[in-house]
């Protein structure tokens, strides 16, 4: 009987398994099949047939997207927003985390529930909008950074972090002369690198993968960011109407609109991929200590 106790737990393991892996196949072949397709000449792909590995490898694709001045200046908009508004925004909401923290400060339960409001009601979009133009933030690069100086549950994360470390290394500061300023940046935020490096992903992510504010707020083509682009070469209902421009040398029949939004699509994602897993332990850390905490 034990024997046979033994075997249904084993086979209900391996049932388990089984769905993960399938499960993990379904979320991970896409992407995968993005990549062989971007690699396979671009003419061979149209056959179709193609599923495990390219069967005709080729890089003219990738070097279509990176002769193209075009690719390449939406990635400059997109990697200065990523790292200004990230640095910038972790830094602000980091410093308004820390006022919270302490309970002592006039107002805070009243900001607090001021806070919390916004988090679940806002003013729509066309008065968002016409906020944004009137503060002269349209076809501007600071609409991209300005906006997202503050997110209030990002807030709550910092704050909660705060409240759970040692109050006697404030006072120590406070008797050898240092004000809230030098306490905050020379002692709370190196202690702080977990749940920093928590807000940082999530606000990098946010950034790189935002295509949004290119579209509403931005009208210049050199202030479009990669995503926009990409949103917009993709939007393309037919290859006709793609937005590709073939640098000098390249003909039509070595790329196609496919081969090029693909190989697009793969440039613009591998950078997050890459920066994620350096990143993952702190993720993982950082979440922990910001739902116990407080």
């Amino acid at each position: 009987m034990a024997h046979s106790r033994l075997n249904r737990v084993t086979t209900g393991d391996i049932i388990i398994g089984a769905i993960m892996v399938l499960l993990c196949f379904i979320a991970v072949y896409p992407v995968w099949y993005t990549i062989i397709i971007s690699f396979n000449d671009a003419n061979d792909a149209l056959r179709g047939g193609i599923y495990l590995w390219p069967r005709k490898f080729s890089l003219q694709s990738y070097k279509t997207v990176f002769q193209d001045s075009t690719i390449i200046r939406a990635f400059m908009i997109t990697i200065l927003r990523t790292l200004i508004g990230t640095v910038t925004s972790v830094f602000f909401t980091a410093m308004v985390g820390y006022a919270f923290s302490k309970k002592h400060i006039m107002g805070n339960k009243i900001y607090t529930i001021i806070g919390t409001i916004t988090m679940f009601f806002g003013g729509g979009l066309i008065p968002y909008f016409i906020t944004l133009k009137n503060l002269g933030l349209y076809d501007n690069f600071l609409v991209y950074i300005i906006p997202g100086l503050f997110n209030f549950y990002n807030m709550i994360i910092f704050m909660s972090f705060f409240r759970g470390l040692p109050a006697g290394l404030e006072e120590s500061a406070k008797l050898d002369g240092a004000n809230d300023m030098v306490i905050f940046i020379k002692i709370i935020l190196p202690l702080s690198m977990p749940v920093i490096a928590t807000i940082a992903l999530f606000n990098g992510v946010g950034h790189w993968n935002d295509y949004f504010a290119g579209v509403m707020y931005i009208n210049k083509a050199e202030l479009q960011p990669i995503q926009t682009y990409l949103y917009r070469v993709v939007a393309s209902a037919s290859a006709s109407k793609a937005v590709v421009a073939m640098p000098a040398g390249i003909s039509a029949q070595q790329v196609s609109s496919q081969s090029v939004r693909l190989a697009t699509m793969v440039v613009t994602t591998f950078p997050i991929m890459c920066v994620y897993p350096f990143l993952q332990k702190y993720f993982v850390k950082g979440m922990l200590i910001g739902s116990i905490k407080g």
